[in-house]
Order: C-alpha cells, then structure tokens, then sequence
C-alpha cells in the first residue's frame, strides 16, 4: 500500500476530534452536534430520539456505551436529563460537553473507559427545547416564560402521582419520558436545573415519614444522602451551601425536596416510585439563563460531580431471578427487608433487578408470581471501584404441580459474587395496592 493511502487509512480509523465551543446551541445545533459525535464515534454510541415536542422538535438521547445499541444483562442503565425548564440554561450545555468530555476520553483515561464499558448511558440534553426557544438569552436571571412548555405547563408538576396516572393530561413531553422510563431499566438519573446551588432528593411532595418537620422521608433516603453528598462535596462550590443569594443556606449543599418546598407532579418522585429509579435534582446556578462567558467555569466546577456520579450506579447488589431452566422470571418482587417502598421493586423481561445500597447486611425478600416469598441474608460491601455491585442470583425450580423443598448454596467472593437460591414455589401471591397522599402546596419558582 502506498504510504500516503496508508496514512489516509490510518486516519479514517481514528475518530475525529470534536471541540465544542462554550456558548448557548439551539436546537438545530444541538441535533447537529449529537450526529457528529455518533458519526465519529458508532462503535460506542447510538442516537435515538424518545418522541417529540408540541412544536415538532425531537426529544434527542445520545446513549454512550460498550453496547449502546440495546440493554445487556448485568449493565445497569443511567440517564442525565437537562433543561426540562427551557429558561435554565446551563444543564443543557453542561450535558453537551459531558457528551464530548466522554467519548473523547474512551480508551484513553481508564477511568471514562471503565465507566463507558460497564454503564449504559443515556443523555438527553434537552427535555423542553420549545421553552429554550421561547426564552430571550442572557437576559433573565430569575423567572422567565421559557420555563414552561409551548402549551404554557410546567413539565416538572406534569408528572402523575402513584395510581393517579390517568388523572392528568399529560404533555407529549412528559408522556415521551414516561414511556421512556418505564420500558428502560434505569437504575440511576440526574435532573439538571437552574436557580440555586444545591443537590436535592425524594421526596419532593408528603408521601413518606415526616416526623422531621417537613422532611419527608423516602426508604431510601440513607442511599439518596449519599449520592447528594457526592455530587455536592465532588463540585467546587455547592458543598458550601450557601452561595446564592435568596435560597437557604443548605447543610452540606443538600436538601430533602420537601424540606426545601413541597410540590406534586416532579419526574423525581415519578422515577423512584413506579420507575423504581434513584433521580436527583441538581441545580446547577444561581443565575437560571447566564451569559455564555460564564459556561466554561460552570463546566469546570461540575464536571467531576457529573462523571463521578456514574460510578454509583454500581452501589448495592444486582442480578436475575430465574427458573432452573434458565428462563428469566419477569415481575418477581425483590424487597429489602426494612425499606417499605411504595412500589415494590420488580425484576424486568429478563427478570434483573438492581437495587442501590450502602454497605451493610441486608435480607432480600423475593417473590415470584404464583410463588411464596422467601428470603436471605447478604453482606454488600462497596464495589464501585471495581465498577460491580454484588451479584446475588435467584433460582427457582420449574414448577411440575409437585413442589419439593430447595436448599440455599451461596458463596461470598470479592466483587462479583454469584450466589444461588433455591426456593419454594407454591401458592398464588396475591397483588397488594399500596397509596399514598399527596398534599398540594404552592410551586415555588425553583
């Protein structure tokens, strides 16, 4: 081969370099941008659009990952959502240069490489683009109309409360990430906002134990603690607390969503109650809609915080529930044993279930259809160096009519420890309805 044909080769082989310019991109750039990086980088990425606005404007994911294409067993899913509010600006680009930030770094910094390699993610950096086209740059700092979609509602009070989902007239925006959420296994989110300094979590409006004066607390709140203080303590201001002015001064640069102000119909709630998904909200800036000359120092005291936090995806303990034929039991319940949650967990099509935890001993209670639950004792330790929760496998016997006795056989080995339990199958399990009540409370401009 000649040397100059050669050298083209090699060239066409590398991707090329995309240097994406701190500035604000409307929806034609934003579009633009996402196809130059899949089309530079296919191997590791897949476009794909979830529905669309009223105005007609695709609601764009870019899904980065060593098999971006589909789910794989064992992979856990994460989805960084920006710019659900179109006048709060600096999620949306945070999100592009993350894009960029990773794919650029694949193969290259071991860390991104190990993330990318054992994390499907999805991005979506904007989940309102009508508002951002309605809002006027630059020039509003607090409250603009861009906020709210075309039709005039606010997307994050459009979410349903448990059991009351056809109760409200869902915008196609938010009827898009609903759809989206409940046929993806997502284990972790992030919701990207504007107009405060802080990392909040559930729950957002009185669903859970209140005995603390407005805090309303959610099973999981040890886990949601740990993932706010993260991010917080990872970001080069927001552990502070109290760097805005006209917000509260935030302990640790944190706040229980109801604690802060109470509200009804936030995809944060939605996700962790019947996506059984673990979302927070962060607010990025004090300053909803900055000038563009602030956006690179924005990046540069996010973007650890926002690599960081895909790490802890891997928390806790993860892994399938089967027949002893191997075939995947779908809608098993796995609960844990002390943490009541509304919604039970339940395993997916290829009966995986994911669930977030701190180190600790637990019991996994699990339930197949038409079967009795059972339950075992397991130690989670912190994995998430090794980019792997603990795999804890169930097996159940094929039920003939004649069910015998099983035994448990476990093994507790580093990392990745499989351990097989054979349990009972016999009577029917009856469905249980759980509620809730949702007070309705003053939406704060936040």
């Amino acid at each position: 081969m000649p040397a100059g044909i050669s050298l083209l080769w090699i060239c066409a082989m590398i991707p090329s370099v995309i240097t994406l310019e701190f500035k604000h991109h409307n929806a034609k750039d934003l579009e633009s941008f996402l196809q130059r990086v899949h089309r530079s980088w296919p191997s590791i990425t897949n476009l794909y659009s979830i529905g669309k606005s009223i105005e007609g404007v695709d609601l764009w994911v870019l899904a980065i990952g060593k098999h971006p294409n589909e789910h794989t067993v064992g992979t856990p899913e994460v989805k960084y959502i920006g710019n659900i509010h179109g006048d709060e600006l600096v999620g949306r680009e945070m999100l592009l240069h993350l894009i960029e930030h990773l794919v650029e770094n694949y193969g290259t910094d071991p860390t991104i490489t190990k993330i990318i390699n054992s994390t499907r993610i999805h991005i979506m950096p904007s989940m309102n683009p009508d508002g951002y086209a309605m809002t006027d740059l630059e020039s509003q700092c607090l409250f603009s109309a861009g906020r709210y979609n075309k039709a005039g509602i606010d997307l994050n009070r459009n979410f349903p409360d448990y059991l009351q989902q056809d109760k409200l007239p869902l915008q196609p925006e938010t009827e898009a990430v609903i759809n989206w959420i409940l046929n993806e296994t997502f284990v972790l989110s992030l919701s990207l906002h504007g107009g405060a300094l802080v990392a909040s979590y559930p729950y957002d409006n009185f669903k859970g134990d209140t005995t603390i004066h407005g805090y309303s607390r959610c099973p999981d709140d040890d886990v949601f603690i740990k993932l706010a203080k993260d991010f917080s303590y990872n970001h080069a201001g927001m552990f502070y607390g109290d760097e805005c002015e006209g917000t509260p001064a935030f302990i640790d640069g944190i706040t229980n969503g109801a604690d802060w102000y109470p509200f009804e119909g936030g995809m944060q709630d939605y996700n962790y109650i019947v996506g059984q998904c673990f979302e927070l909200t962060v607010e990025l800036s004090c300053c909803k809609n900055p000038a563009a000359s602030e956006l690179e120092t924005f990046w540069n005291e996010s973007h650890i915080s926002l690599i960081n936090l895909f790490q802890l995806v891997h928390l806790g303990v993860k892994g399938q529930v089967l027949y002893s034929d191997g075939k995947p039991i779908e809608n098993a319940t796995v609960k844990v044993q002390d943490k009541d949650n509304i919604n039970p967990f339940r395993t997916n099509q290829k009966g995986e279930y994911y669930r977030l935890l701190l180190p600790g001993t637990y019991v996994l209670e699990v339930t197949v259809p038409k079967g009795h639950s059972q339950s075992v004792k397991v130690e989670v330790f912190d994995e998430v160096s090794n980019f792997s929760a603990l795999v804890v496998n169930f097996n159940f016997p094929v039920s003939d009519g004649s069910l015998t006795t099983g035994k448990y056989q476990g093994s507790n080995i580093a990392s990745n420890v499989e351990q097989n339990i054979i349990l009972l199958i016999s009577s029917v399990l009856f469905p249980v309805l759980f509620t809730f009540n949702s007070l309705v409370k003053d939406v704060s401009t936040l």
